[in-house]
């Protein structure tokens, strides 16, 4: 990460206060648009809420005492006590109570790269792994007692497709349980937690996934599947979570009119981010591609080398038509060698390198070699934009 240029921590701001720096902030943009892209096939509707809100609602939601360790401190304004959000969830359910819903608005599936903030121990911080601001791939899918097996299916279906863009294979499932005696952890409600651990059990043998059952691994409010992946550096890490929420229901009193126009209070939630944080997410794939990122995400597609000074102009225009059409393009018009610029965008692991002489010039083309030095030769301008983009927009 540090190499490629992707982030920053410095202590005037905090440890595990990552700062994206433009590589970075490019990486994550294209992650978070293929996100957005993939939940709007799948029926998400996105949201937007504040990073603080005051203490009553998270003593609503069961944060204040359940994880007010993970919490900041509280800031007393002059109209309430405040707190950074550690969950998105509590804002998402007043959007659920925002209008009365219907048995036929359901499921609904609201959507949010919401920006949470943990209270981590500065010993347990660890680059982009483990930090206190987390961007959540975050959603809620506010759903009848009916509708829970097949929108968690379609979760892992979700999970499963973003996993093979990304190239990821080596993960398992981890069903994560409560632990009856750890009462100060856990909401005490023993049928709840019964019938909830029950229903991701039966999916996840129905679906035939490979899966361990886990103690003491449960959201306060329910049962989750974790997606356990194991990086390359050997230390395996939650990458992805399907949390089944019971309490929610009760505590924010959900409840919508059925097909007999009475209320029924049967709403379960649905909490799910399957690329789990930027960070964490980021943090894995940097290590996974070894700094050689997919075309799709990397943060410089294409450079341009002229091969002496009269060749700038026209590669200058080569620069914009290929900016216009979306492509991450640089040029190193420094009076370096050839060889010199060659070997300095392999280094960067830039994806395609064009370089551009008298012939190119003429003939209004480019010759192409890529950051693993195979040389693709000559090719025209309008040919090679059309190919770079077939493959930028199929993401392999």
């Amino acid at each position: 990460g540090r190499e490629r240029e992707m982030f920053m921590i410095s202590d005037m701001v905090g440890k595990g206060l990552p700062i994206w720096l433009p590589n970075g902030e490019v990486f994550v943009r294209e992650i978070e648009k293929f996100a957005i892209e993939n939940e709007t096939k799948y029926g998400y509707v996105r949201v937007r809420t504040p990073h603080l809100a005051k203490k009553e609602l998270f003593l609503t939601s069961g944060h204040l005492p359940h994880y007010e360790d993970n919490m900041y401190p509280k800031m007393v304004m002059d109209d309430g006590e405040y707190y950074l959000k550690a969950m998105n969830c509590p804002l998402h359910h007043l959007i659920y109570l925002h209008k009365g819903r219907s048995y036929r608005d359901l499921p609904l599936r609201l959507a949010e790269y919401g920006t949470v903030y943990r209270n981590e121990l500065s010993g347990a911080l660890s680059g982009l792994l483990r930090v206190r601001m987390l961007s959540m791939n975050d959603a809620h899918i506010y759903c009848r007692k009916d509708q829970i097996d097949t929108e968690i299916e379609s979760v892992l279906k979700m999970v499963k497709e973003s996993f093979d863009v990304f190239g990821l294979t080596d993960y398992y499932f981890r069903l994560s349980l409560w632990d009856p005696k750890n009462k100060a952890k856990y909401i005490n409600e023993p049928k709840n937690w019964e019938y909830s651990e029950e229903r991701l059990r039966d999916i996840l043998k129905r679906l035939k996934l490979p899966y361990k059952e886990v103690k003491d691994e449960a959201a306060f409010y329910g049962p989750k599947i974790d997606i356990q992946y194991k990086a390359v550096t050997g230390r395996e890490e939650t990458i992805s979570t399907i949390q089944l929420d019971f309490a929610a229901k009760e505590k924010f009193g959900l409840k919508y009119a059925d097909e007999d126009g009475g209320m029924n209070k049967e709403v379960f939630v649905i909490h799910r981010a399957p690329l789990g944080t930027h960070e964490r997410f980021s943090a894995f794939l940097i290590e996974h591609y070894g700094g050689k990122f997919p075309l799709w995400l990397s943060p410089v597609q294409v450079i341009l080398l002229p091969i002496a000074d009269r060749h700038i102009d026209f590669c200058e225009d080569v620069a914009s038509e290929l900016k216009e059409k979306g492509i991450r393009v640089e040029m190193d018009g420094s009076r370096e060698t050839l060889n010199k610029k060659v070997r300095e965008a392999q280094l960067q692991q830039i994806n395609y390198i064009l370089v551009v002489g008298d012939k190119e010039q003429e003939n209004k083309s480019v010759n192409i070699r890529t950051r693993d030095n195979e040389v693709h030769g000559e090719k025209s301008i309008s040919k090679f934009v059309e190919e770079i983009l077939i493959e930028i927009n199929s993401r392999k």
